[in-house]
């Protein structure tokens, strides 16, 4: 390996691009590649973009010029492009950015390898951009970054049509995969020793609507439950229009469902959730919190929330701040409109003015830690089971924390002692403190549960630096057909 040629991935954007990139790195792996050193050059530095986020292709385009020097100093570089801003922009990419060899599209993750082989011997930037999905995500070999916890792919694309939202244009409708295919890598994935398994969608309560089956993610939540090992299972996101009361029902049945939920709100006012082609309307969506917390009282729920979307009034935002007083989240996504290219909301009259967008802007992320502070306060006292995380611990003085995740997913930074708890550990604890993003726990650990992912961890950090990884896995289930 020592001769391999290295790569690093960058990744910007949603789940679905943190899922993508664990593909292409174990596809670069697979192909003979090497993970490149933090603190080394890579030789392939590819991009995995988004074109939600707002000034996506000046980020994309501000790397693009920091490496231009790196590769004239070094002829053999190869530099990729992926992802949503790949889809969107195609050939102006490497017009802007002629030192570019591949662009590839959402479709086609999986030519990443031949794309790089063919620039290198044919000397010339490779755009390859499918108009239809040649294969799902998760079929394809991958290096994930945890040991102890994944991403499953259940679907891919939407079907829905806001105004504000270019991801259906890019990642096309909606498809899905067969049940036995998703449990046949959950199964496979816990083989290996992962405890918790996040179902990814862009759109996933809308899962079964490609074969004719509404009540399919229901009895997907409830088949995971029968999957012997899997300690935790999540699901990101839901839309309010497809939440049905057998999806709460399987959540409280199914007790490896955790009691988490992330279902994006957008505005509170009816009015600009009409204009933003949300198929819902305020009353229905605190509704469904409603049912979640009478069938799971201790659930926590988080958000999604665009603050200034063309034509909200003073009277469409203070709605917006009703609903999140009302339905009490543990945290919130917040986000200034800005205009995105395609979209119809970057056409609508009325665009609210800058200045009071980041008013507005500032007052609703005041209340949203107001509101989680005060959720976050009355966890104190409660005895939780947290899953030890990596990269998450802090100190705080003389005192050394680790971090956990709770099963509704707050953060929880706990003092170990001399407990040694390993990441994909299982600890229990008493929360003894709050703050408005975190849980504090300096109690002394209750209970510590050795998990195979925490084997597999510490392996990992015993295994010399220059020892080959392991191949990456490849569940060699079927690609999707193209038509």
């Amino acid at each position: 390996m020592s001769s391999a040629r290295t790569y690093q991935v960058r990744t910007f954007g949603c789940q679905m691009n943190v899922h993508d990139s664990e593909r292409l790195a174990g596809l670069l792996e697979q192909a003979g590649y090497a993970r490149a050193a933090d603190d080394a050059p890579a030789d392939v530095v590819v991009f995995n973009t988004c074109a939600v986020r707002e000034n996506a292709d000046n980020r994309l385009y501000g790397n693009l010029g920091q490496l231009k020097p790196v590769k004239d100093r070094n002829p053999g570089m190869q530099i990729a492009v992926g992802g949503c801003l790949a889809q969107k922009d195609r050939g102006e990419i490497t017009r802007r950015a002629p030192w570019v060899d591949v662009v590839f599209g959402t479709h086609n993750i999986g030519s990443l390898p031949v794309l790089l082989e063919r620039a290198r011997v044919a000397a010339e930037a490779q755009v390859e951009i499918l108009e239809s999905l040649e294969t799902f995500p998760s079929t394809l070999p991958t290096r994930r970054e945890s040991p102890y916890a994944a991403w499953v792919a259940i679907s891919v694309g939407c079907n829905n049509t806001c105004t504000f939202c270019i991801v259906p244009a890019l990642r096309g409708r909606e498809k899905d995969r067969r049940p036995g295919d998703i449990l046949a890598e959950v199964q496979a994935l816990v083989a290996e020793g992962v405890l918790e398994v996040t179902l990814l969608g862009q759109n996933v309560n809308a899962y079964g609507v490609e074969f004719g089956d509404r009540s399919a993610f229901a009895k997907l939540l409830r088949a995971c439950g029968g999957v012997d090992g899997l300690e935790r299972v999540r699901f990101t996101s839901p839309h309010p229009r497809d939440f049905t009361d057998d999806v709460i029902e399987a959540m409280a049945q199914t007790p490896n469902v955790m009691p988490s939920l992330h279902m994006p709100l957008q505005s509170g006012s009816d009015r600009v959730l009409a204009a933003m082609r949300r198929s819902y309307r305020s009353e229905r969506y605190l509704g469904i919190i409603d049912r979640v917390r009478a069938a799971m009282p201790d659930a926590a729920i988080t958000t999604d929330i665009i603050v200034g979307f063309p034509g909200e009034s003073d009277a469409d935002f203070e709605a917006t701040l009703e609903v999140v007083r009302a339905a009490r989240f543990a945290s919130a996504f917040t986000f200034q409109y800005s205009p995105r290219p395609g979209t119809p909301a970057a056409t609508m009259p009325d665009q609210v003015p800058a200045q009071v967008v980041g008013e507005r802007y500032q007052r609703l992320a005041a209340l949203v830690d107001e509101v989680a502070w005060a959720e976050n306060r009355r966890q104190v006292g409660r005895v939780l089971e947290l899953l030890v995380a990596e990269g998450e611990g802090r100190k705080d003085g003389e005192t050394q924390r680790l971090s956990g995740r709770a099963p509704d997913n707050r953060l929880v930074h706990f003092t170990p002692g001399g407990t040694a708890p390993r990441p994909g550990d299982l600890v229990t604890v008493e929360v003894t403190y709050a703050a408005p993003h975190h849980l504090v726990s300096d109690a002394p650990v209750r209970a510590v549960r050795r998990t195979r992912a925490g084997d597999a961890w510490q392996a990992a950090q015993e295994r010399p630096a220059d020892a080959a990884r392991p191949a990456p896995v490849s569940l060699g289930m079927p690609s999707l057909p193209t038509s």
